[in-house]
């Protein structure tokens, strides 16, 4: 587990550290007590959180053998239950470490932050009213104060209303669900009301929203880097599809740009910043490599370029919204 940006990433370390000796096994136990107790343990090691369905099936059908309902029946003694737990945290571990689980503690300190500094939150105030006027009438209704929560959304401290539905309750307790309309100035005033409303609920009762990101590391690359085989393959594809008569420079920044995801690179889009200037660092080296002349030339510039991609997220790791 570690925190970055405001964000804690759950990403099995625990798991590989948690004795496998319980108190919980020293009776037999069957497969479906056996499951209850591993699932508590990770659920323990991911601060309370439920293990993901896709991961939890993932590691039932890795402990049992693809065959759980015989697995759930059967009784295992000590050894037996502490080896299948070891087997549950090593598949859940593993794949955490390639999709890690990023959430947000959200506690009302980020939204304090922001109203104890006014210039900062008169600049937020007045850059969501400027947004939310779209008809630059310099009024808008006071349940236009909702709309301005989405706006800030998690990323600013604010939960959204699926997980916190007292956010309803506090905008009807500031008659911010009217259509009374207010000028910039009293629009920041109830804001600001409204905010500290939240703020002091989160301080009593915080709330985890898990976020529907993936993190990219340096971890996927490295798997890459291994897999001459996968490697080989890309290269020869990009050589067959990109030379028809064409020279080859360009060739290396059409495979990463068009293989990013196989090459363990975070998606490319103009929409985030830290991928894009990523992307940036990356190509505006590439000058002296695009000059490749053979397949096993184009082959060794890849390995050096994914390299530099590498140390960049090991050291800087960048987050990507997931597409559902």
């Amino acid at each position: 587990m570690s925190n970055t940006a405001g964000l804690t990433i759950f990403d099995g370390d625990l798991l590989r550290s948690i004795d496998l000796n319980l108190p919980e096994l020293q009776h037999r136990v069957t497969g479906a007590q056996l499951l209850e107790i591993s699932e508590s343990k990770v659920s323990q090691s991911l601060s309370g959180l439920s293990l993901p369905p896709h991961l939890k099936e993932t590691a039932i059908s890795q402990v049992s053998d693809g065959d759980h309902v015989t697995f759930r029946r059967t009784m295992f003694n000590k050894q037996q239950a502490s080896e299948k737990l070891g087997v549950f945290f090593s598949t859940v571990a593993d794949a955490l470490k390639d999709t890690p689980i990023v959430v947000s503690i959200l506690d009302g300190t980020m939204l304090k932050m922001f109203l104890e500094d006014e210039d900062d939150f008169a600049m937020l105030a007045e850059n969501l009213f400027t947004d939310l006027d779209e008809e630059d009438k310099g009024k808008l209704c006071k349940s236009e104060i909702r709309k301005a929560l989405v706006h800030m959304g998690v990323e600013m401290g604010v939960p959204p209303l699926s997980e916190f539905p007292i956010l309803d309750d506090i905008i009807k307790k500031h008659d911010a669900d009217s259509d009374e309309e207010l000028g910039q100035a009293q629009f920041a005033e109830l804001l600001q009301q409204v905010l500290q409303e939240i703020a002091d609920v989160l301080h009593e009762k915080p709330i985890t929203i898990v976020l529907n990101v993936e993190i990219f590391t340096g971890s996927r690359i490295r798997k890459i880097l291994a897999d001459e085989k996968t490697l080989k393959c890309l290269v020869e594809k990009t050589i067959l599809e990109e030379s028809n008569g064409k020279e080859s420079q360009g060739w290396l920044r059409t495979l990463i740009i068009k293989n990013g995801k196989e090459l363990g690179l975070p998606p490319l889009s103009s929409e985030n910043e830290q991928v894009a200037l990523l992307y940036e660092t990356i190509i505006s080296q590439l000058n002296n490599k695009e000059n490749a002349s053979t397949k096993e030339e184009f082959m060794d510039a890849l390995k050096d370029i994914l390299k530099k991609f590498e140390e960049l997220l090991e050291t800087t790791p960048v987050f990507s919204a997931i597409n559902l």
